[in-house]
């Protein structure tokens, strides 16, 4: 694929450059959205995927898929939209590619895939780190106080709960001391609850123990085709100059290329600017499971 034609795709993915996009002129991405409910008698469901998604993956995607069937046939749930939140440049990781390309890349991947999964720039448009909990936060502000719920099919308007999708890694995380703020565990879990898919070499069970006050509000989706497909894998392919087709959406490979994004240029690149300002550590261990 050519140059020309891959911006094309990112404009028509409604993507705007981060140096011309602020706060002030910032706008929720709500056009994917569920105008309402197909059926009545169901709880409206967003889901919100927090992580770094540098690159996206297949895996990543096929998250959304898995959940949205889990919830159709598992709960009195219906989901009437699904998001991709990127984490902000202030997260200080390895292998992070800036927060425009990663939001370039969820965009091009949803772009043809999906008709109901978008992409929210809101987080990386802070300077700082924001953990979790607030972005949740700003979901369930954007969604039922700004926008006041969504249609429930007899013209009233119905709350749309937000739920935290991850893979079992985040939960892993969330069950080590120390790791999480125990107000923001409390909120996440207790107040928004989680979507969490199986992940080949993770053990969800020994995590669940720990957090079982949350037990109820921890949903956790059998992936029932093994898939261990990720960001950190993908990365150390490209830059031993293996193929990564296949692994990711066929565009976003394309914009990698393109880009001469994750090569060991790149990296040197991106170790430069690890002198700038970092995040407090307990922070930064605060919601990004997406490798």
């Amino acid at each position: 694929m050519n140059s020309i034609t891959n911006r094309d795709i990112v404009h028509d993915a409604a993507l705007d450059s981060l140096d011309t996009m602020s706060l002030d002129t910032y706008t929720f991405p709500k056009e994917r959205l569920k105008k309402q409910l197909s059926n009545p008698e169901k709880q409206p469901l967003v889901l919100v995927s927090c992580g770094s998604f540098s690159p996206p993956t297949n895996l990543h995607l096929r998250m959304f898929e898995e959940a949205a069937d889990y919830c159709e046939f598992e709960t009195d749930f219906e989901v009437v939209g699904g998001f991709f939140s990127p984490v902000g440049d202030a997260y200080k990781k390895a292998g992070l590619a800036s927060a425009q390309h990663r939001i370039n890349m969820t965009r091009i991947a949803v772009a043809d895939s999906s008709t109901w999964i978008g992409v929210d720039p809101w987080e990386p448009l802070h300077k700082e780190y924001l953990p979790t909990v607030k972005v949740l936060d700003h979901f369930d502000h954007e969604l039922n106080t700004v926008m006041g719920g969504i249609d429930n099919g007899k013209g009233e308007k119905r709350p749309i709960h937000v739920a935290l999708l991850a893979g079992a890694d985040l939960i892993q995380t969330m069950s080590t001391p120390g790791l999480w703020a125990s107000e923001d565990l409390s909120r996440i879990l207790g107040h928004y609850g989680a979507f969490i898919l199986e992940r080949s070499g993770t053990d969800i069970d020994d995590a669940l123990v720990s957090l079982r006050q949350f037990r109820e509000s921890i949903r956790v989706i059998p992936q029932l085709i093994q898939n261990d497909v990720s960001s950190t894998k993908i990365r150390l392919f490209r830059k031993r100059g293996k193929s990564i087709r296949y692994y990711i959406p066929d565009k976003v490979v394309d914009y990698i290329y393109e880009h001469g994004l994750y090569s060991d240029d790149e990296k040197k690149q991106a170790d430069k600017g690890e002198e700038k300002a970092s995040i407090d550590g307990a922070a930064s261990s605060q919601g990004v499971s997406a490798s």
